[in-house]
């Protein structure tokens, strides 16, 4: 390894990726693969019951999904930044680059991507993790970040979410979301209790139970949001300011809560204004109608009946015999 300006090269190290990791796509494909399980029962399922089926099934999974996978996604609060602004700690060198902020409900992701990429003899695109959940250590991550001699400005965005740093915004975060991440769960629990209870059937608790999953939803976007009570320090690069806004798994939180209270209260309201919709939607109707012809219909053997009756037959008795 060369010097370059006096400086030692960065050490190679592990990144993740700063929206889908592992974790994400682990669960995507979980969900996925019960998708496609439950699209192989389709064709066996008769009428307009296989459209009902099809609905239920894809927007139960897309709600369980969506629960589960913003807990490893890191844009809840995303921000860009474009600037001039140095690389190397102890260096004059000088970069054009962009500057991206990523926060999620286990860290942030600091990315920084020159443009173009190739500059000063080197390849600048980084995206370094730092964790907060409770059982990692944050300021620990930082300091690793420290001897491994990572790029001055993800330094320097690193250091305003330590423990130390005059920000203070360290603990807001790290309690805000993890009491997001709480919420999540047991939203998640109550989507199974839901799922259960119309499989039983119980429609109109089923459909309290989206409401209760669609509210647990929200709690855990309040208890996020609360991170803005905390003035945030301001992230200046020279002139130009990073600032940080809500990010797609937040906004998508917020659409799939909001999805879920519309089709509790749809199943609540038809469950005491309309019940022979709702029982059609969900194949219930039918399946009492075709069970009570079942039940009605027999098949008799015409055999068996003749000699049954012959043998049933009274004897008719002659008066004057007795």
């Amino acid at each position: 390894m060369t010097l370059f300006d006096g400086v030692y090269p960065f050490y190679p190290q592990q990144r993740k990726a700063f929206v889908f990791d592992v974790s994400t796509i682990i669960v995507i494909v979980v969900f996925l693969t019960f998708a496609c399980s439950f699209l192989l029962i389709i064709p066996g399922i008769r009428g307009r019951a296989r459209l009902y089926w099809t609905v239920r099934v894809l927007l139960s999974l897309i709600v369980g999904v969506v629960i589960v996978a913003v807990q490893f996604t890191g844009d809840w609060e995303t921000g860009w930044v474009k600037a001039n602004t140095s690389y190397k700690s102890f260096s004059h060198a000088l970069v054009n680059a962009d500057i991206g902020l990523h926060v999620g409900l286990a860290g942030v992701n600091i990315t920084l991507m020159g443009n173009p990429v190739n500059q000063v003899n080197e390849t600048i695109n980084y995206n370094e993790h730092f964790a907060w959940s409770f059982d990692a250590d944050y300021d620990h991550s930082y300091s690793e970040g420290l001897e491994k001699g990572l790029p001055s400005p993800i330094l320097y965005v690193a250091e305003k979410f330590t423990m130390q740093s005059p920000c203070g915004v360290h603990r807001q975060y790290r309690i805000s979301s993890h009491y997001a991440s709480a919420t999540l769960w047991v939203a998640f629990c109550t989507w199974l209790i839901s799922n259960m209870l119309f499989s039983m059937p119980v429609l109109v608790y089923g459909g309290y139970m989206l409401l209760v999953t669609g509210a647990f939803m929200m709690f855990s976007l309040l208890s996020f949001s609360t991170v803005r009570n905390s003035p945030m320090c301001l992230i200046q690069f020279g002139t130009a300011t990073l600032r940080i806004g809500y990010g797609g798994s937040f906004w998508l939180t917020l659409a799939i809560g909001l999805l879920c209270f519309v089709s509790g209260i749809t199943v609540v309201t038809l469950h005491y204004f309309n019940l022979d919709l709702l029982k059609t939607f969900f194949d219930l109707h039918e399946d009492n109608v075709e069970e009570y012809q079942d039940m009605t219909e027999v098949f008799v053997n015409p055999h068996f009946v003749s000699k049954g009756l012959s043998s049933s037959q009274p004897s008719k008795l002659n008066p004057n015999s007795i």
